[in-house]
Protein backbone atom coordinates (compact mmCIF):
# COMPACT_ATOMS: atom_id res chain seq x y z
CA UNK A 1 0.00 0.00 0.00
CA UNK A 2 1.20 3.31 -1.03
CA UNK A 3 2.00 6.03 1.94
CA UNK A 4 1.24 9.82 1.29
CA UNK A 5 1.49 10.82 5.27
CA UNK A 6 3.24 10.23 8.05
CA UNK A 7 2.74 11.52 12.14
CA UNK A 8 5.96 11.84 13.70
CA UNK A 9 6.01 12.76 17.52
CA UNK A 10 8.78 14.46 19.23
CA UNK A 11 9.48 16.76 23.00
CA UNK A 12 10.83 19.86 22.05
CA UNK A 13 13.95 19.85 24.35
CA UNK A 14 15.95 22.58 26.34
CA UNK A 15 18.78 22.52 23.28
CA UNK A 16 15.94 23.25 20.99
CA UNK A 17 14.91 26.58 21.92
CA UNK A 18 16.13 30.20 22.33
CA UNK A 19 16.53 32.13 26.10
CA UNK A 20 13.17 32.83 26.40
CA UNK A 21 12.14 28.70 26.18
CA UNK A 22 10.81 29.20 22.35
CA UNK A 23 11.80 26.90 20.05
CA UNK A 24 14.46 28.46 17.87
CA UNK A 25 13.32 28.85 14.39
CA UNK A 26 15.83 26.73 13.09
CA UNK A 27 14.92 23.90 14.67
CA UNK A 28 11.63 23.49 12.63
CA UNK A 29 14.21 22.57 9.50
CA UNK A 30 15.76 19.32 11.98
CA UNK A 31 12.16 18.18 13.33
CA UNK A 32 10.93 18.49 9.25
CA UNK A 33 14.14 16.31 8.44
CA UNK A 34 13.98 13.67 11.26
CA UNK A 35 10.06 13.47 10.24
CA UNK A 36 11.45 12.56 6.68
CA UNK A 37 14.17 10.10 7.96
CA UNK A 38 11.73 8.31 10.12
CA UNK A 39 8.98 8.40 6.73
CA UNK A 40 11.19 6.94 4.53
CA UNK A 41 12.72 4.35 7.70
CA UNK A 42 8.96 3.29 7.58
CA UNK A 43 8.89 2.40 3.83
CA UNK A 44 11.79 -0.34 4.57
CA UNK A 45 14.83 2.21 3.22
CA UNK A 46 17.96 4.51 4.49
CA UNK A 47 18.21 7.96 4.12
CA UNK A 48 22.13 7.35 3.31
CA UNK A 49 22.66 4.02 2.30
CA UNK A 50 25.31 4.32 0.24
CA UNK A 51 28.21 5.41 3.59
CA UNK A 52 31.93 4.52 2.35
CA UNK A 53 30.92 4.43 -0.86
CA UNK A 54 29.55 0.79 -0.58
CA UNK A 55 26.76 -0.56 -2.53
CA UNK A 56 23.73 -1.28 -0.08
CA UNK A 57 23.10 -4.65 0.74
CA UNK A 58 18.75 -3.72 -0.12
CA UNK A 59 16.94 -1.11 -0.68
CA UNK A 60 17.59 1.72 -3.29
CA UNK A 61 20.78 2.93 -3.18
CA UNK A 62 20.37 6.96 -3.36
CA UNK A 63 20.03 9.88 -1.37
CA UNK A 64 17.80 13.03 -0.81
CA UNK A 65 19.36 16.42 -0.53
CA UNK A 66 17.27 19.28 -0.25
CA UNK A 67 16.77 21.88 -2.93
CA UNK A 68 14.54 23.72 -1.09
CA UNK A 69 12.89 24.49 2.27
CA UNK A 70 10.61 27.14 3.96
CA UNK A 71 8.80 27.27 6.83
CA UNK A 72 6.00 29.48 8.57
CA UNK A 73 5.38 29.92 11.93
CA UNK A 74 1.95 30.87 13.86
CA UNK A 75 2.19 29.75 17.18
CA UNK A 76 5.38 29.20 19.94
CA UNK A 77 6.12 25.90 20.78
CA UNK A 78 7.57 25.64 24.11
CA UNK A 79 10.09 23.89 25.91
CA UNK A 80 8.74 20.58 26.75
CA UNK A 81 6.09 20.57 24.69
CA UNK A 82 5.17 17.55 22.63
CA UNK A 83 4.54 18.52 18.97
CA UNK A 84 3.02 16.18 16.11
CA UNK A 85 4.68 16.29 12.86
CA UNK A 86 2.42 15.39 9.70
CA UNK A 87 4.30 15.01 6.68
CA UNK A 88 2.08 14.88 3.21
CA UNK A 89 3.50 14.08 0.21
CA UNK A 90 2.63 17.19 -2.05
CA UNK A 91 4.23 16.62 -5.31
CA UNK A 92 5.98 13.53 -7.04
CA UNK A 93 8.33 14.62 -10.30
CA UNK A 94 10.43 12.21 -12.47
CA UNK A 95 13.24 13.17 -10.07
CA UNK A 96 11.69 14.97 -6.93
CA UNK A 97 9.64 14.61 -4.01
CA UNK A 98 7.63 17.88 -2.30
CA UNK A 99 7.03 17.53 1.53
CA UNK A 100 4.43 20.01 2.77
CA UNK A 101 4.65 19.37 6.81
CA UNK A 102 2.33 20.60 9.64
CA UNK A 103 3.44 20.85 13.38
CA UNK A 104 0.27 20.51 15.85
CA UNK A 105 0.71 21.83 19.08
CA UNK A 106 -2.07 20.25 22.13
CA UNK A 107 -1.80 16.61 19.58
CA UNK A 108 -4.15 15.32 22.08
CA UNK A 109 -6.64 18.13 22.67
CA UNK A 110 -9.04 18.30 20.26
CA UNK A 111 -10.23 21.33 21.62
CA UNK A 112 -6.99 23.25 21.74
CA UNK A 113 -5.17 21.65 19.21
CA UNK A 114 -3.59 24.05 16.49
CA UNK A 115 -1.47 24.49 13.60
CA UNK A 116 1.73 25.84 15.14
CA UNK A 117 3.76 26.11 12.16
CA UNK A 118 3.98 24.65 8.40
CA UNK A 119 7.00 24.00 6.41
CA UNK A 120 8.06 22.54 2.73
CA UNK A 121 10.95 20.69 1.56
CA UNK A 122 11.87 19.68 -2.10
CA UNK A 123 14.07 16.67 -2.06
CA UNK A 124 16.31 15.67 -5.15
CA UNK A 125 16.73 12.09 -5.75
CA UNK A 126 20.28 10.87 -6.47
CA UNK A 127 23.12 8.78 -6.89
CA UNK A 128 27.10 8.88 -6.25
CA UNK A 129 29.08 8.77 -9.25
CA UNK A 130 32.48 7.35 -8.62
CA UNK A 131 33.78 8.46 -11.79
CA UNK A 132 33.00 12.15 -11.29
CA UNK A 133 33.10 11.89 -7.86
CA UNK A 134 29.93 13.64 -7.52
CA UNK A 135 26.24 13.48 -6.85
CA UNK A 136 24.15 12.62 -9.83
CA UNK A 137 19.74 13.36 -10.11
CA UNK A 138 18.40 10.06 -11.08
CA UNK A 139 14.54 8.90 -11.84
CA UNK A 140 12.96 8.03 -8.61
CA UNK A 141 13.63 4.11 -8.16
CA UNK A 142 10.69 1.77 -8.69
CA UNK A 143 11.04 0.67 -5.38
CA UNK A 144 10.50 4.39 -3.66
CA UNK A 145 7.78 5.05 -6.06
CA UNK A 146 5.37 1.85 -5.52
CA UNK A 147 5.49 2.90 -1.73
CA UNK A 148 4.35 6.74 -2.12
CA UNK A 149 1.38 8.54 -3.55
CA UNK A 150 0.60 12.08 -3.56
CA UNK A 151 -2.09 13.32 -0.41
CA UNK A 152 -5.61 13.42 -1.83
CA UNK A 153 -6.57 16.62 -3.00
CA UNK A 154 -7.71 18.80 -0.06
CA UNK A 155 -5.00 18.05 1.90
CA UNK A 156 -3.19 20.69 2.00
CA UNK A 157 -5.42 23.53 2.75
CA UNK A 158 -4.89 26.82 0.25
CA UNK A 159 -3.89 29.34 2.51
CA UNK A 160 -0.78 27.19 3.22
CA UNK A 161 0.24 27.22 -0.35
CA UNK A 162 1.85 30.59 0.11
CA UNK A 163 5.10 28.87 1.54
Amino acid sequence: MAEHRFLFRRRVEFSDTDVAGIMHFSNFFRFMEVAEHAFYRSLGFSVHPFQNEVEAADGPNVGWPRVHASADYRLPLKFEEEVEIELLIEEIRGKAVMYFFRFWKNPDDSEARKVAATGRFTVVCVRFDNEQRRMKAVAIPDEVREKIEVAPAGSIDPADSNS
